[in-house]
């Protein structure tokens, strides 16, 4: 696909803004402004950005407990979002959702979750429904790596293949569970692998890329919105906090953190677009410092 100056623009402004999000988020949580859990996105912006940035705007999509930056690429209010993490009746969810149950079904965020795996059940009815419908719609289900360990993976993939559900099954596999690795939790590293059971279509992709995940979501998308089926991907991305606040992340190597850091997906697009002379160095820093300013004025909202 294409990248013109306005798409490059609007992909940067959203996978900024998902940063500068969590990074607002984490601050709060140390000063006890935000409290109970909250999981944190950072690292994977490229992931939700590029996969939603395909969509139309009536399509769904399902989340999970590190759901922040899912919904604020659906197009989600960012002052609203942050109210919501507060525990403020100006939230999406009236207040009463939180950090971990983020939802906005006007605009097609079915909602996040703190089941591993729940989002797959949710996307998987609404995908039958909109088959029942024919109403041409797609649904794309967020979930991390630990979620195709249980049964309602197998369960819904079964389903939606038999079904030829429109719903693109996106794994964020940012390699562990918890404080699991993925080599230790899973009895095959090719996670593509275990679509094969169910005849699936599936897929594997840099997510770290926003523009590989875009190319192969679009892919897809098309796919099931022609009837042909679902399909499942598996995006490698690396998130940069722990699990939750409480994670200290002793499991995890410096040399690792290193490594994933030098492949941080904002830098890798920013630099490609001004490289490519589609956007200038005083574009980026123009985003940045728009995206500071809204971040701010979130806050503001939300205390106030």
């Amino acid at each position: 696909m294409k990248t013109d100056r306005d798409t490059a623009t609007r992909l940067l402004t959203q996978m900024m803004q998902i940063r500068q999000f969590e990074d607002k988020i984490m601050e709060l949580l140390a000063k006890n402004i935000a409290e109970g859990g909250s999981h944190l996105y950072a690292g994977m912006e490229a992931v939700a950005v590029g996969a939603i940035s395909v969509l139309r705007n009536d399509d769904y999509i399902t989340s999970t407990h590190r759901g922040h930056g899912h919904a604020i690429a659906k197009d989600g209010d960012l002052n609203a979002l942050m109210a919501e993490i507060l525990g403020k009746k100006t939230g999406v969810c009236k207040g009463k959702g939180g950090s971990l149950h983020l939802a906005d079904v006007s605009k097609g965020n079915l909602g996040a979750n703190g089941i591993v795996a729940g989002s797959l059940g949710i996307a998987t009815g609404a995908g039958l429904s909109v088959k029942n419908r024919k109403s041409g719609q797609v649904i794309v289900c967020f979930f991390g790596d630990g979620a195709t360990n249980n049964g309602i993976f197998f369960e819904c993939l079964n389903m939606a293949s038999l079904w030829k559900l429109p719903v693109v099954y996106v794994c964020e596999n940012n390699l562990y569970g918890m404080s699991v690795s993925v080599e230790r939790a899973c009895a095959v590293q090719d996670l593509t692998k275990k679509a094969v059971a169910f005849d699936m279509k599936s897929d594997c992709v840099d997510g770290q890329d926003v523009l590989a995940v875009r190319d192969t979501v679009a892919k897809w998308v098309d796919y099931a919105r022609n009837g042909e089926g679902p399909s499942f991907i598996v995006a490698n991305t690396y998130r940069y906090y722990g699990h939750s606040r409480s994670d200290p992340r002793a499991y995890r190597t410096r040399e690792e953190e290193k490594f994933w850091r030098e492949r941080d997906p904002i830098k890798i697009f920013s630099n490609r677009m001004v490289e490519q002379a589609i956007l200038s160095a005083e574009d980026v820093k123009e985003v940045e410092e728009s995206v500071t300013k809204s971040i701010e004025e979130a806050v503001d909202f939300a205390m106030k």
